[in-house]
């Protein structure tokens, strides 16, 4: 260990985190995780990075990797390991405005990244949370406000840069190691650090954004009619349904049906949106026209003491009623859990089956459940989240990675399908034959 840390203080020219330190408080924790590691790195370079990587490895060390720390399961911190936090790699660079192709760094979050494109009239198809890390969403997904219209993040990735366990710098892209190309776009942080990502951005405008809210008592009529509604809207609609919010009143919350049409075309934004005004009886609607970098929210801080249980599934077109019914009546129950429905479809569901190691793409809705208070509060809850989710069982499939606060084998099965997981796990062996990038929802090499 001493060479080894002699060693990388010779080769990391970046901060050196460690305990007893001023900042170690901040650095050793991730957004929704407490920790105690051993080392935080943080890389100002490329070769940091790759300086960083080679003493995990020599060491023998838990390795964790960060980029924007809003990973639920806390991948981005561990006890007694290293951490590598990519927040000093954070440009956004503009490096062909023709083709509109942007270079970002590993550490960037998405609010940066809307900031840097808003002047040059850009996006990229991202998550709805400022402060979440272009690298964990896109390595698994990317679902938000543009989803329907452009896809998911990793749709729109054109090349990516990776530090290998090995410590070698390679690029990934459908021209140079397409293997590792198809991986990353689903397969997470498996395979290495990505120290860079370049992305196709597409001219935005304004969008139309807000929420639309009805009565707690119409969640039963208003839910499979907004769910009708989508196969036929257009792709410029996005919309997400939230039920039980417990900060609006749990079981009496408003049903919120928040929505994005992406364009700043009053006429044609509102023969999109006024059918969803008529589902029920509005209690209030704030849709505006807005820049699209002011529909990202900032993201959830969890007070000291509580915890977390997310879990997400994919919901089919023939089980959209099942599926909505059980919902309906598991958010108007005593004690529910807070539920999303999001919309995907359109743009996602025209990618083919198998071009990614992103899986599910034929699927309409997609449900999240959550639930957050301090440890008893949580363990009391279980019974009735995990009785919700037998009878969501037989008319759901799989699971989304950016929605999972647990990383057991059981969710990395949900995650990759079999032959998906097979061809994750031929890569895994080429780059990582070692798994030192264990910290995440796991493909193993063997």
């Amino acid at each position: 260990m001493s060479t080894a840390i002699d060693t990388l203080r010779q080769d990391f020219a970046g901060d050196i985190v460690e305990p007893g330190a001023a900042e170690y408080g901040s650095a050793s924790r991730s957004v929704l995780a407490m920790g105690s590691p051993a080392y935080v790195l943080r890389p100002g370079s490329v070769e940091d990075v790759r300086a960083g990587v080679g003493f995990a490895a020599a060491a023998g060390l838990p390795l964790s990797v960060r980029g924007g720390g809003h990973g639920f399961p806390g991948f981005g911190t561990n006890d007694g390991g290293v951490v590598i936090d990519l927040s000093g790699l954070a440009g956004v660079e503009v490096v062909d405005k023709e083709r509109h192709l942007v270079r970002i760094g590993g550490g960037a979050t998405w609010g940066q990244v809307a900031a840097a494109l808003a002047p040059y009239g850009l996006a990229i198809s991202s998550g709805d949370t400022r402060g979440v890390g272009v690298g964990g969403l896109t390595l698994t997904g990317g679902i938000g406000w543009k989803v329907r219209k452009y896809g998911l993040a990793l749709d729109s990735l054109a090349a990516a840069e990776l530090v290998t366990a090995g410590g070698e710098v390679v690029r990934a892209s459908a021209a140079e190691n397409p293997e590792l190309f198809w991986a990353i776009r689903g397969g997470g942080g498996n395979f290495g650090i990505v120290t860079a990502f370049e992305f196709v951005a597409h001219p935005t405008t304004d969008v139309f954004h807000g929420r639309i809210t009805f009565p707690a008592a119409e969640v039963a009529s208003v839910l499979p009619a907004w769910a009708d509604l989508l196969r036929t809207a257009p792709d410029e609609l996005t919309s997400v349904a939230n039920i039980a919010n417990p900060l609006a009143g749990g079981p009496a919350a408003p049903v919120e049906i928040h929505v994005t049409f992406d364009g700043d075309d009053p006429d044609r934004a509102a023969r999109a949106l006024d059918p969803l005004r008529r589902l029920g009886t509005v209690i209030d609607d704030d849709v505006a026209p807005k820049p699209y970098a002011d529909t990202l929210v900032d993201g959830l801080t969890l007070p000291p003491g509580f915890r977390l249980v997310t879990r997400s599934a994919f919901v089919g077109a023939g089980s959209v009623p099942e599926v909505l019914r059980v919902l309906a009546e598991v958010g108007t129950a005593q004690r529910p859990p807070f539920i999303a429905i999001r919309s995907v479809g359109g743009a996602v569901s025209r990618v083919p089956d198998g071009a990614t190691a992103y899986a599910y793409r034929p699927a309409e809705l997609m449900v999240v459940t959550t639930v957050a208070g301090p440890a008893p509060v949580v363990e009391a809850a279980r019974p009735a989240l995990d009785a919700t989710w037998r009878r969501l069982a037989p008319h759901v499939e799989g699971a989304y990675a950016n929605f999972l606060s647990s990383a057991s084998q059981e969710d990395v099965a949900a995650i990759y399908p079999a032959p998906t997981y097979a061809r994750l796990a031929a890569v895994k062996r080429r780059y990582d034959p070692a798994n030192l990038f264990a910290g995440n929802h796991n493909v193993r090499p063997q």
